[in-house]
C-alpha cells in the first residue's frame, strides 16, 4: 500500500515540510511513501495510491496554482479516488500568512475527490494538518509526521 505526497515548493520549505510527513509515513509497517512535486506527478500516482496528503505555499491565501492545475487536469480520474484518505498541509513566509485558508482550498479538492479527509491528531495540533512560516522546526517536523503516520494508519484500517 502507497500514500501519495504531492506537493509544490518554490524556495523548498513545502519540500522540507512534505520530506517530514513522509518519515511518519513510513514509520507505519507495510506503507510506503511515494514524494512526488506538482511538475513529476502522474494520474497513476494517484490511482495506486491508497491516500493522498497535499501541501502548498500560501499563495494569496489559497493553493499554489501548480497545485491547482493537477487537481483540474486529473479530474478524469477523480471518481477512482473515492473513499481514498486525504489530507492537506501548508507552509508560509509570515505567522498570519494564510495557512489556514491554504489548507481549506485543498481539502476542498479533496473532499471533490470523493476522498476521506483527516487533519492532524491531538497529539499534533488537532486542526487542518500541519503549517508552518518559513522553514519547519522540530515541533513542527514531529507534527509532520504525526500526520503522516494518521494518514497512513487510516488508509491501512479502511483497506482492511
Amino acid at each position: 500500500m502507497q500514500i501519495l505526497i504531492l506537493y509544490f515548493s518554490k524556495g523548498g520549505n513545502t519540500k522540507k515540510l512534505a520530506e517530514a510527513i513522509a518519515r511518519g509515513v513510513e514509520a507505519v509497517e507495510g506503507v510506503d511513501t511515494v514524494l512526488r512535486r506538482t511538475d513529476e506527478v502522474t494520474k497513476d500516482d494517484f490511482l495506486v495510491s491508497d491516500g493522498v496528503i497535499a501541501g502548498s505555499p500560501v499563495y494569496f491565501g489559497a493553493m499554489a496554482a501548480e497545485l491547482k492545475r493537477i487537481f483540474d487536469e486529473f479530474v478524469s480520474v477523480r471518481k477512482k479516488m473515492e473513499g481514498k484518505v486525504g489530507a492537506a498541509f501548508a507552509t508560509s513566509g509570515d505567522p498570519t500568512g494564510g495557512k489556514e485558508t491554504t489548507m481549506m482550498s485543498i481539502i476542498q479538492a479533496l473532499l471533490i475527490y470523493g476522498m476521506i479527509i483527516v487533519g492532524d491528531p491531538m497529539s499534533a495540533t488537532g486542526h487542518y494538518g500541519v503549517a508552518c512560516a518559513g522553514a519547519p522546526d522540530s515541533k513542527t517536523e514531529d507534527n509532520a509526521m504525526k500526520l503522516g503516520q494518521r494518514v497512513a494508519e487510516t488508509a491501512k484500517k479502511l483497506r482492511d
